[in-house]
């Protein structure tokens, strides 16, 4: 084990407005010794060079051992036109994570002892599945030509249900590194965020990443995104961040290409929120970047959107752990801690600016997160409804698209009403219950927000079909439409042309972006794409197609409510809104399965779907009866006709007074079977 005494000049690692003239790094002196390393770092007061002592298990140091050593001393400020903003956007599994944990590797961040797989990813759910749920950010310091720059690092989530967290990020950024995987080219979510990206202004660093795989084709990937997205591909960086190759030149590549922000630290403050998370000890911790001016501990801040104000009592920067520093200043990224106690008053892409010094205006592109799928949660034991209260608050202190309104059902009892981004957010919030919480929960199929335009020029939205107003008071429907984009083999366009147009999509254009590969747009209601349509894309296509959805809006439809009658009282639980088209196949699949799953009775039970007061399918559940004839031997048949009349009175009567008592394990069924079907 070598230890390696480096001393570099460090006038251009001084704070701002010190010193910016650049100088040279000398290698002073190279030690051998057999003791153990010195930690890092340390440095001499009484000289203006900072002597940082770095280890490699070889005599040679290398470029990653300098980097490292540079890496620990990550708070020291440096002027703004070292800073360089950047994020990384890529498709989902396109080595997005390993990338992130590469680049903290490299430069000295994240100690090799530290370090583990997907190291952003706090989450278990994001670790098991592979996926970007939650952003985060990380400071980091890197040494180009005798120069400390630092560089913000933004990863954001993939999934197209957090595209405004997404676009928030790259508001946030100057420069973005487009990860495309050299083995699949080209997917749909990839574009999309170029889009974002190119929206903002970015200057796009391209990286073909997995160069490592067998099945790796760059060439061709390459030639696939000056055809698709038309982003020149001559400076591509080709890299494996699994395997460490190519990292240097992505980091000399963010240096040289991603611009500096603009030094405006006299100007009012004007800081974005692109990220929060609540801590039980010290409330919403606020992830930001400073736009204009300067934010200073102890300072009274003011949120434009939310109009609350709190004071600063700590800021610091994220490298990845929380860095406490006593200022921050324009261009530069950290987090805020000022005792806030609800996420709602800290809302991603509100603006902070000063209390006393307010700015004239506030960042564009601020949103409130609207909830675009609903569905029913009920607690199994009906015990465990306060603890369901009590999780689905904790956890909408850290998820401010989480909304949720009580709900009584005959069937389940007391629950909620949910509402989530999209059907990812709902499996997700779902899943945190059961694990975090140990919940055991009942989930209804999910539904969407219909518009319901009344006679009397009201208009009423709907996400519940039991609060749907009668046939006589509506005039009209409308429902949610999105526009989607599938990109796929060309071997797979008739299977999943067949599956929009089954699901009720409107076709608008089909386009061949290379040779083998196709992009097929439709518009279709989103009802009809919130159950399995993203698992039956998959399977049409092996696995290959994916997907891209956008909201365009509400459109007019031939909607109705289909009620489900058992022993001629409605079941509330089991009412959906439906297209009239597809009315008949669901209340036939549904009469039939809970003709199987309800237990027989003393008496005839009918099971009918409904649409107001036409039954369009029925199924009965034949009476358990004894047999009244086993007494007669022979002998007239008037008697065996008295008995059985007598017999049927008996059941009429029973059927009169007597309630079907649909199973709990029926409900799941069917609710099961609605998800399905729907």
């Amino acid at each position: 084990m070598a230890t390696i005494l480096l001393s570099i000049n460090t006038h251009a690692l001084l704070p701002l407005h010190t010193s910016t003239r650049t100088t040279k790094t000398t290698l002073r002196s190279l030690r051998f010794s057999q003791k153990a390393p010195f930690s890092l770092p340390f440095y001499c007061k009484h000289d203006t060079r900072l002597h940082l002592r770095c280890q490699t298990t070889t005599g040679t140091p290398s470029i990653a051992d300098f980097a490292a050593a540079a890496g620990q001393d990550r708070l020291r400020k440096v002027p703004t036109k070292n800073i360089r903003n950047f994020c990384i956007i890529a498709h989902i599994d396109h080595g997005k994570s390993t990338l992130a944990d590469k680049l903290l590797q490299m430069t000295g961040t994240v100690q090799k002892r530290e370090m583990k797989e997907q190291f952003l990813d706090n989450m278990d759910l994001e670790r098991e599945r592979g996926i970007t749920i939650k952003l985060q950010a990380a400071r980091m310091r890197y040494m180009y030509e005798n120069e400390g720059y630092c560089l913000n690092l933004i990863d954001t989530p993939g999934h197209v249900d957090f595209s405004y967290e997404v676009s928030r990020s790259l508001a946030a950024c100057e420069g973005a590194l487009l990860v495309v995987d050299a083995s699949q080219g080209v997917e749909a979510q990839t574009l999309a965020n170029v889009y974002l990206a190119l929206e903002n202004n970015l200057e796009i660093i391209l990286v073909l990443n997995k160069i490592d795989l067998p099945g790796a084709e760059p060439d061709r990937v390459c030639m696939e995104i000056e055809e698709v997205i038309g982003l020149d591909c001559t400076n591509a960086i080709h890299c494996s961040a699994k395997e460490g190759i190519g990292i240097t030149e992505i980091l000399n590549a963010i240096v040289q290409r991603v611009p500096p922000p603009h030094d405006t630290a006299t100007m009012p403050l004007r800081a974005l929120i692109f990220d929060s998370y609540y801590d039980p000890y010290r409330g919403v911790i606020v992830y930001f970047r400073v736009i204009d001016g300067t934010i200073k501990k102890g300072d009274r801040i003011y949120f434009m959107a939310s109009e609350k104000d709190y004071y600063a009592d700590e800021i610091g920067v994220l490298s990845p752990n929380q860095m406490q520093v006593e200022e921050l200043y324009a261009g530069e990224v950290g987090y805020i801690s000022a005792s806030i106690r609800s996420v709602a008053d800290a809302r991603v892409g509100d603006t902070i600016t000063h209390f006393s010094r307010k700015a004239e205006q506030s960042l564009p592109g601020y949103e409130e997160a609207t909830p675009m799928v609903f569905c029913g949660l009920f607690p199994v034991d009906a015990d465990q409804f306060s603890e369901l209260r009590d999780a689905l608050e904790k956890l909408q202190l850290n998820d401010a698209a989480l909304k949720f309104e009580p709900e009584s059902s005959s069937a389940m009892g007391f629950g909620f009403r949910c509402g989530f981004l999209g059907l990812l957010h709902m499996e997700i919030v779902q899943e945190r219950l059961e694990r975090e919480y140990n919940l055991s929960l009942i989930t209804t199929a999910p539904s969407v927000v219909y518009r319901v335009n009344c006679i009397d020029d009201d208009i009423v939205e709907c996400s519940n079909p039991s609060l749907l107003p009668e046939p006589g008071k509506r005039r009209s429907i409308e429902e949610p439409f999105v526009k989607i984009e599938m990109l796929t083999p060309k071997d797979y366009i008739g299977t999943l042309m067949e599956l929009a147009q089954e699901r009720r999509g409107e076709f608008k254009e089909m386009k061949y972006i290379t040779e083998n590969r196709a992009s097929i747009t439709y518009e279709l209601p989103l009802a009809e794409m919130v159950g399995d349509f993203f698992d039956q894309l998959k399977s049409r296509s092996k696995g290959y197609a994916s997907m891209e959805y956008t909201f365009v809006g509400y459109k007019e439809s031939d909607l109705i409510r289909l009620d489900i009658q058992i022993n001629g009282e409605p079941v509330e639980p089991l009412a959906t809104i439906v297209h009239k088209d597809k009315a008949y196949s669901i209340g036939r699949a549904l009469t039939q399965k809970l003709k199987e799953l309800i237990p027989r009775q003393m008496f005839k039970v009918p099971i009918q779907a409904c649409i107001g007061a036409k039954v369009i399918a029925s199924e009965a559940l034949s009476a358990i009866r004894k047999d009244v004839l086993a007494k007669c031997y022979g002998g007239d048949i008037s008697r065996k006709k008295k008995l059985l009349k007598k017999q049927a009175e008996g059941k009429k009567r029973m059927k009169a007074i007597g309630k079907v008592d649909v199973p709990q394990e029926a409900f799941m069924a069917v609710l099961k079977l609605e998800k399905e079907v729907l």
